[in-house]
């Protein structure tokens, strides 16, 4: 593969940025990718120069940062520029794990258009994003691309309609980004869209009259045994009443999440092992395991609920290393965060129902208290594609720098990665 030499500008210093991750599904709702998100640090502000600065710092830094723990198995969409497709940072990227976005407004010269073809017979897929007409710059990279990206928020739907159809007949996949809503999305599904990008499924809806189903009633069951003290007898017996939940709870406590010296084979023995404390967050977790469908590898849901639980506690272990009982309660807080839309209720029925501290009550409906500034982060971070996220001021507030940030999401992403593949 000919390059010319990394521009020196492209090896800054990796740790000096903030990480998104955006969810990628496909039209069964599945995980299917991640578009990465770099942010310079010393602002945090969305600036597409400084961005693609980022970006290409940490792909020169692949092997450090560990891209793989960040993406698991799904593919990782990243944004490149002119000066980034003519550098040589791609040896340092997976190419079958890797789509590389094309930003429209980028100039097509012969170089580039060589450059693109290039990488693509060397396995690199690539997607045009921005896309708001078929220009000739768009006629010129068709060929070549493989994923069209259309943004709903910026698009009319009449455009919109037009141009998914335009390149659909052309046999290109459509990616409908910034997709907000359960309309939006049942949009783009008639109009034939494959993906979808966007915290769409993670916004509460509430529904009138939905039921839990009997594994969720079950587990909810347990943690109530748990809470009241009850004797490990009671807690099995319990489990033992809905075998898929057995199961999953078995599976769960011998992954490589839950680190087990030695293989666990009885549910008494999990609880024994375990601990209560620990058999309440697998219990939180399975809440959001139950209503994955069949052939469905990784539900949205419980990647993003297992992320944010495992940030949370992270971050309070870094800021409070010596209450191990803060970290749990930030971990409880991020795992509740998004119950509102696992049981399309409201989060102030959800607390009536299952009882916790002032603490967490203000983190969870009001986003104060120290949790609640936890949360708060790890939600700017997630949205980290809108301008007016600023993450520098809630770092300073919290005493945590850059590093510490990126370092928790890291260990994050690989921890809710071991935890999906078990849970479903």
């Amino acid at each position: 593969m000919s390059t010319r030499p990394a521009d020196p500008s492209l090896t800054a210093n990796v740790r000096d940025f903030f990480l998104g991750r955006q969810p990628i599904l496909d039209r069964n709702q599945a995980l299917f990718g991640y578009e990465m998100l770099f942010r310079t640090a010393d602002s945090g502000d969305a600036n597409i120069d400084t961005d693609i600065s980022a970006t290409a710092a940490v792909i020169a830094h692949a092997a450090q940062l560990g891209l793989d723990k960040a993406i698991g198995e799904a593919l990782a969409f990243i944004n490149v520029d002119a000066e980034v497709l003519m550098s040589d940072i791609f040896v340092f990227l997976p190419r079958d794990k890797v789509v590389l976005e094309i930003v429209e407004t980028m100039t097509v010269t012969p170089a580039i258009l060589a450059r693109i073809g290039e990488l693509a017979g060397h396995g690199f897929r690539f997607a045009l994003d921005d896309v708001v007409k078929v220009s000739d710059q768009v006629r010129q990279l068709l060929p070549l691309i493989d994923f069209v990206k259309l943004d709903l928020r910026h698009m009319p739907r009449p455009q919109l309609v037009e141009l998914a159809h335009t390149f659909r007949q052309a046999g290109k996949k459509l990616l409908a980004e910034k997709v907000e809503s359960r309309d939006d999305y049942d949009a783009c599904v008639a109009l034939g869209f494959d993906y979808f990008q966007g915290f769409y499924f993670a916004k509460p809806a509430v529904i009138s009259g939905r039921k839990l189903s009997p594994s969720q009633l079950a587990v909810i069951e347990m943690m109530k045994l748990i809470t009241s003290d009850a004797d490990n007898n009671a807690i099995e017996r319990a489990v033992k009443k809905d075998v898929t939940l057995a199961l999953n709870l078995l599976r769960l406590v011998n992954s490589a999440a839950v680190g087990a010296r030695y293989r666990i084979d009885s549910l008494n023995q999990a609880v024994t092992v375990l601990g209560r404390r620990q058999l309440q967050r697998w219990l939180q977790i399975l809440l959001y395991a139950e209503p994955s469908r069949a052939g469905q590898r990784t539900t949205p849901l419980l990647m993003l609920a297992t992320t944010r639980g495992r940030m949370l506690e992270l971050l309070a272990q870094r800021l409070q290393p010596s209450q191990r009982n803060v970290a749990d309660v930030a971990f409880t807080v991020g795992i509740m965060s998004l119950m509102d839309t696992l049981f399309g209720m409201s989060m102030e029925d959800i607390l009536q129902q299952i009882p916790v501290s002032d603490d967490v009550s203000a983190a969870l409906l009001n986003r104060t208290g120290f949790f609640g500034e936890l949360l708060h982060l790890t939600e700017s971070i997630e949205q980290l594609e809108d301008k007016e996220t600023n993450i520098a001021p809630a770092l300073r507030d919290l005493a945590l720098s850059a590093d510490d940030l990126v370092e928790a999401e890291m260990a994050a992403f690989e921890w809710s990665d071991n935890v999906v593949r078990y849970a479903i």
